[in-house]
C-alpha cells in the first residue's frame, strides 16, 4: 500500500473510512520526503482507547518524527513549521473538528477557512488525513448530524485547498484530484 513515489503533489488531502489504511498510506506519502518529519496530532487521550491507539500510532512512525500535539490551534501551528522544510503530516481533520465542536468554539467555519489560507499558502510537504463521514445512515441525533455536516463542508474546502486528492478504500487509494 505504497504511495506512488514522486506522483504525489502536496497539500495532499488523504480521505477515509474508519479502519481504510489512510492514516499509514498518508504516512508513507511523507515518509517518501527526506526526514525528519514533523507529525500534527489532533487527537486528545481522553480514555483508553484513545491512549492506545495514539501509543500505536507513535511505535509506527519511530524515531524520525516529532509529534506537535495540536487538538484546537491547527492553523497557527501549520504556520509555525514555515521556512523550516520539514514534511508534515497532519492527522487528524474530524479529530480537530470534533474537539471544537465539544470545546462549543463559537468559530468552527472561520477556523476551516484559516485552514485552507494557510494550506495554500505552507512552503513545505503537507499531507492531510480525514474521515469520510458521509457514506453511512443518517444521524440519529442533531450533534450527530451537525458534526456529519461539518466534517463535509470541511472536506469540500480542504479538497478545492489542496493539489491533490486520494480516497483510501480498503486499503486501496484512489486518486480522486491531482
Amino acid at each position: 500500500m505504497d504511495a506512488p513515489a514522486g506522483e504525489v503533489k502536496t497539500p495532499l488531502l488523504v480521505l477515509g473510512g474508519a479502519r481504510s489504511g489512510k492514516s499509514s498510506w498518508a504516512e508513507s506519502v511523507v515518509s517518501a520526503f527526506p526526514p525528519p518529519y514533523v507529525y500534527v496530532a489532533t487527537a486528545q487521550p481522553l480514555d483508553e482507547e484513545m491512549e492506545l491507539r495514539i501509543k500505536l500510532h507513535r511505535e509506527r512512525r519511530k524515531e524520525l518524527w516529532e509529534t506537535i500535539e495540536s487538538p484546537l490551534e491547527l492553523p497557527s501551528v501549520l504556520e509555525s513549521l514555515k521556512g523550516l522544510a520539514k514534511p508534515v503530516l497532519v492527522d487528524c481533520i474530524t479529530l480537530w473538528l470534533s474537539n471544537m465542536l465539544c470545546s462549543k468554539s463559537p468559530e468552527i467555519e472561520s477556523a476551516v477557512s484559516r485552514l485552507c489560507d494557510t494550506i495554500r499558502s505552507v512552503d513545505y510537504p503537507l499531507v492531510i488525513v480525514s474521515n469520510e463521514t458521509g457514506s453511512g445512515i443518517v444521524p440519529d441525533n442533531p450533534l450527530a448530524r451537525s458534526f456529519r455536516d461539518l466534517s463535509g463542508f470541511t472536506n469540500q474546502k480542504l479538497a478545492a485547498a489542496c493539489a491533490s486528492v486520494f480516497l483510501i478504500t480498503a486499503g486501496l487509494p484512489m486518486r480522486l484530484k491531482g
